[in-house]
């Protein structure tokens, strides 16, 4: 999710249970502002974390972090409308696999997958790496479709005290060969690549390997994408959740394989501190975070959330053109919600 939202400020390469202790960041269960808990439908609508969008009928929906996560529909990608919560109540195993968690989950993702949506979120809570990553299915998003109902599938991959790395921010995306893979990570060693089943949604072996991605002191909300015969990396650098005194950036790499090495720019690997910039702050626009990337009618489309100056700070959505250079790197379009 973000910065687990939480965390730390420069943790060594390697954790362990001995690390060092993490610096602690913002309150990661921020409150929205007044006016983004009154409006039901518009421009700005509080969200944090967002996850891909993706389309069930003629609206597009996406998910967030938020007690028994988020959801907003839309459909024109500019106006938004609250939806119902994934979770009424959190499922049990959270509770036993995150002690203190309560129902708050961080940083959720989705992908429409052969005729159901698989919906990954975060369970976890502030200053460790005692997470989760689970799983919840759907055969629908429409509240109204008597098929709707989520079926919580239990966990996909969780860390604790003495692994190095941190079960957070999950990112789904399929390979060219029709493998799935699942980019995730959250400061401490940085981000990991596990391979999934495309038939469960869940871990293809119960002792399948994690792959590294990227490192940097700070980093999380990775956003795997491919494009052409290429495959993208988006991380997070810097803190979020601190409203205009956010630092986030949105950085990115490139490979010709889901699991690498992922080259910057100047062909500096995102393990040993590469990263080219691709969304910093802009004016209002401050500290854009948890990239995502959708594809519709051959448009693809970039979306995130910010901290709008405007507004105190607030989390706000994103969503723009994503356009490709002549040497096949994304470039941001301008951003369709205004003023």
């Amino acid at each position: 999710m973000n910065a687990p939202r939480f965390l730390l400020l420069g943790l060594a390469v390697v954790g362990t249970s001995a690390s060092p202790a993490p610096v602690l960041a913002a309150d990661p269960n921020p409150t929205p502002p007044a006016e983004a808990r009154r409006e039901p439908a518009r421009r700005g609508l509080y969200v944090h974390d967002p996850s891909t969008i993706v389309r069930c009928g003629r609206e597009y929906w996406l998910f967030s972090t938020g007690p028994g996560i988020a959801s907003r529909h839309s459909h024109d990608l500019v106006n938004w409308e609250a939806g119902p919560r994934v979770f009424t109540s959190p499922p049990a195993w959270t509770t036993n696999a995150v002690p203190g968690f309560r129902g708050y989950f961080w940083a959720p993702d989705v992908i429409h997958l052969d005729g159901r949506f698989l919906l990954y979120y975060s369970v976890s809570r502030w200053g460790v790496n005692t997470s989760a990553i689970g799983l919840a299915t759907n055969p629908t998003l429409d509240p109204a479709d008597p098929a709707y109902h989520w079926t919580d599938q239990g966990v996909v991959c969780r860390s604790g005290r003495g692994d190095d790395f941190n079960a957070l921010d999950p990112s789904v995306a399929p390979a060219a060969d029709g493998s799935l893979w699942l980019a995730f990570g959250s400061f401490w060693s940085g981000i990991k690549l596990l391979q999934l089943d495309p038939a469960t949604g869940q871990r293809i072996a119960p002792d399948a390997p994690l792959c590294p991605l990227a490192f940097h002191s700070s980093i999380e909300a990775s956003c795997l994408w491919r494009h052409g015969h290429d495959y993208f990396l988006f991380v997070n650098w810097g803190q979020c959740c601190r409203g205009t005194n956010s630092t986030y950036t949105i950085r990115v790499g490139r490979s010709a394989h889901v699991t690498g090495p992922y080259l910057d720019k100047d062909g500096v690997d995102l393990l040993h501190g590469g990263g080219s910039l691709f969304l910093g702050t802009e004016g209002p626009f401050i500290g854009p975070g948890h990239a995502a990337v959708f594809s519709e009618g051959g448009t693809d489309w970039f979306s995130c959330h910010f901290y709008d100056g405007r507004r105190g700070g607030a989390a706000t959505l994103s969503v723009r053109p994503l356009r490709w250079d002549r040497a096949g790197w994304p470039i941001g379009g301008p951003p369709l919600e205004k003023p």
